[in-house]
């Protein structure tokens, strides 16, 4: 569960070193200042809020990249897979968010299989293509690059937490541009936003070649049950991303009885992230070919509704 509906809505290199994936992007020394990152949509699991639409996308999530500089596609789950390759092409990056879709036979999961396996061939050819997971979304990820369900109970359930960071956070592409005052604030003060009740165990991810193969630890926690679990990673040779926690929280969701942290740094922190993510999609040269389609699936074409009476989000898209 990644940031529940509460009430009963949702279940949610400038380094000397060098990486694979810096090769990939030096490949084209071509920016792209019109990025498009596509944001896959979440099953509504309530019965009494599908009369608004069968999937949905927190407003949070479509702010938080819109405030570094993309655009967003809503992805919607009932489309072909000749149709999904169609959207990659387009798009320049894709965002898994948090919910509570099944990790191995859920719609969500389905399309977020056929999105990575596009990006592993994309990549390895010189196309970059980053993907980022949120909670969920970070989850699926070590399914979809195990082939395994590996998640044990690691509940830190609306908590607030400060990261345990391992030697690889600074050697990081995701943290190289964070200034060294926000890293020290980051190990001493609580500014990732918790909401989960499952997670991948360190004991886990270090039993596990693929994951071991694919993914840099970053940081760790301990949930609230005592459990060690991985809270980001980064890909050692692709470009994708995970976070247990919630970046998108900090600027953009309001709750009152929610662990949502709102200090300076925090809001520094999403932001960061944010903008690191899409300058991630910059490197992506993927693009619309006709600017009529482009405008009429962006995000502009819907319109969030007030959603504060009954979640604990302010807006949410529906589809």
């Amino acid at each position: 569960m990644q940031l529940p509906f509460f009430l009963g809505f949702l279940f949610l290199g400038t380094c000397l070193c060098i990486h694979q994936s810096d090769l990939i992007w030096n490949k084209q020394y071509i920016e792209n200042n019109r990025p498009v990152v596509g944001i896959l949509t979440q099953i509504v699991t309530d019965e009494a809020r599908k009369q608004y639409g069968s999937t949905y996308i927190p407003a949070s999530y479509v702010k938080y990249i819109e405030s570094a500089g993309s655009r967003v596609m809503p992805i919607k789950l009932n489309l072909t897979t000749a149709e999904y390759k169609n959207i990659f092409n387009k798009i320049n990056g894709l965002l898994l968010i948090g919910g509570a879709s099944n990790l191995e036979t859920s719609e969500f999961a389905r399309v977020a299989n056929i999105f990575y396996h596009l990006a592993l061939k994309a990549n390895d050819a010189g196309d970059y293509f980053p993907m980022w997971g949120t909670c969920l979304g970070m989850q699926l990820l070590t399914v979809l690059v195990s082939g395994h369900n590996l998640l044990e109970n690691a509940s830190a359930e609306n908590i607030a937490l400060p990261l345990n960071f391992t030697r690889a956070a600074f050697s990081s592409r995701m943290f190289a541009a964070f200034p060294e005052e926000l890293m020290k604030a980051l190990e001493k003060e609580p500014l990732t936003g918790h909401f989960h009740h499952y997670g991948l165990t360190v004991k886990a991810f270090t039993e596990n070649k693929e994951l071991t193969n694919f993914f840099s630890v970053i940081s760790t926690n301990i949930a609230q049950n005592g459990v060690h679990f991985i809270s980001t990673f980064e890909g050692k040779r692709y470009p994708f991303y995970g976070v247990q926690w919630h970046p998108e929280v900090n600027s953009f969701q309001w709750d009152s009885t929610l662990s949502f942290p709102h200090s300076p740094h925090a809001v520094q922190l999403s932001s960061l992230l944010a903008q690191f993510f899409v300058n991630e999609g910059r490197k992506s040269l993927h693009n619309f070919d006709d600017p009529k389609v482009e405008t009429l699936t962006l995000i502009y074409s819907y319109t969030p509704i007030f959603a504060g009476n009954f979640s604990g989000y302010e807006q949410i898209y529906f589809f």
